[in-house]
């Protein structure tokens, strides 16, 4: 079984707000770093995406993928592999929880990546932690903007490997 790698952050933003930045795939190229491209493919009778081709180069991890998503609720939002050139896996989840009165929220990223070539665990894993920390880093200034105050942007918790 695949090992997943999870992190979280706190966003000084409402849960709500969270999660538009989230499902704005179109914008992920502007925040996210590793994806170059993204493309709505289909979506729900909600206008929420549920297939989405992204581009990503993360490094040790570069591919063209389609990935059909998941939400649940207002604050969650899964994701699994359709297709990809790379890839075997690519599972991975948003979990959003309001804090303080929901004027804050804690953000949960975890990923599971596999890929079809050969590559030491501890490569992957590293990649891995790479995607989800700028990942994280990148919602967190994205959602907050350039007039938030404070130091640089970066998970707050330690990564843990399952």
């Amino acid at each position: 079984m695949a090992e997943h790698t999870s992190s979280n952050i706190t966003i000084e933003a409402a849960p709500a707000e969270v999660m538009g930045v989230i499902a704005d795939f179109a914008r992920y190229p502007e925040w996210t770093g590793e994806v170059k491209e993204a493309e709505i493919l289909a979506t729900d009778d909600r206008g929420r995406a549920e297939k989405v081709r992204l581009v990503l180069d993360a490094g040790a991890i570069k591919d063209d993928h389609t990935l059909a998503y998941t939400w649940t609720g207002e604050d969650e939002v899964s994701w699994s592999l359709v297709k990809s050139q790379m890839l075997r896996v690519l599972d991975g989840s948003y979990r959003l929880a309001a804090l303080d009165g929901g004027v804050r929220t804690e953000v949960t990223y975890q990923l599971t990546v596999d890929v079809k070539i050969p590559m030491l665990g501890m490569i992957k894993r590293k990649a891995e932690k790479v995607i989800i920390d700028r990942a994280l880093a990148g919602l967190k200034k994205r959602v907050e903007g350039p007039t938030a105050s404070g130091a640089e942007a970066t998970p707050s918790d330690e990564a843990e490997k399952h």
